[in-house]
């Protein structure tokens, strides 16, 4: 007597679901990256307990050895006024973030805080975090 079966089951794996969460984890992964904006230059930044909210449309930085960068860019103290001036024209509330290694000297500083104050940028000096 020959009997069959009349449902059959297929023991195949569809791959189709398992390839769309890995796309899904891949974008994520790749959208999230782009919004990561390390500071490329190593610098030892004084400590503070509080924080600004105020979201910087540019950075300087004064490092170790006393160059200047406007972002990641070197830049000379007499050019920095002038690209400023620049990159912050159409701005309605221009911000600029100032990163300054802790051994800079504090007259490097005021140079920067003056051309800030000159121009009527607002000026936010990046600190770390209190170590507890």
């Amino acid at each position: 007597m020959a009997l069959k079966r009349r449902s059959k089951v297929d023991a195949s794996f569809s791959m189709s679901s398992m390839t769309d969460i890995v796309f899904l984890l891949l974008i994520f992964f790749m959208v999230t990256s782009t919004l990561i904006h390390p500071n490329a230059l190593k610098l030892l930044l004084p400590q503070s307990n509080s924080q600004v909210s105020a979201k910087p449309i540019t950075t300087i930085s004064i490092d170790a050895e006393h160059n200047v960068y406007l972002g990641t860019v070197p830049v000379s103290l007499q050019q920095l006024e002038y690209l400023l001036q620049q990159k912050l024209a159409m701005e309605d509330d221009p911000t600029v973030a100032l990163h300054v290694d802790r051994t800079v000297p504090m007259e490097e500083v005021v140079k920067v805080m003056n051309i800030a104050k000159d121009n009527r940028y607002k000026l936010i000096l990046a600190t770390q975090p209190l170590s507890r």
